[in-house]
């Protein structure tokens, strides 16, 4: 046999019949209430969430019924290799699948080959090195420091 039971509007608790009062408000809407404390709790303004009694304060603070499915589940970043501006992908793989001595060596000769092309740059550099003249007003008045020290003196003026 099926039993027709309410729910109490301030405890959620079932109201089986014969138990329980109902109150009317003023704009016709109905409150059942399981007890007369739950009425009086009501009638004072106290939340339900307040109470640690009540359904309402349970299901705020996760007790009770804890359903495993809806747990979310966290996802470990998987590691993903883009191409880096100077290289494509394909070039960074064997370069990864090289063996370390021949990569060592290729780097070596690489660097011996910048070392070269620097001092070849600065050889050149050396000859034509010549500085442009300036006028003298303007070389006296770009390192000529404020009397006072400048804005940004933090010593005794």
């Amino acid at each position: 046999m099926v039993i027709k039971t309410d729910l109490c509007n301030y405890t959620e608790y079932r109201i089986f019949p014969g138990h329980g009062q109902k109150f009317i408000a003023k704009d016709a809407k109905v409150h059942f209430f399981i007890s007369a404390k739950a009425d009086a709790l009501f009638h004072q303004r106290i939340k339900p969430v307040k109470l640690r009694w009540t359904q309402a304060w349970r299901r705020m603070n996760k007790k009770g019924k804890v359903e495993e499915g809806a747990k979310k589940k966290t996802r470990k970043a998987q590691k993903f290799q883009k191409a880096i501006v100077g290289m494509s992908l394909d070039d960074l793989k064997k370069k990864k699948a090289q063996k370390p001595e021949l990569r060592q060596a290729r780097e070596a000769a690489a660097k011996e080959a910048k070392a070269r092309a620097a001092q070849k740059s600065s050889a050149s550099k050396g000859t034509k090195a010549v500085a442009p003249k300036s006028k003298g007003k303007m070389d006296k008045a770009a390192t000529k420091i404020p009397a006072g020290g400048g804005k940004n003196f933090k010593g005794k003026k």
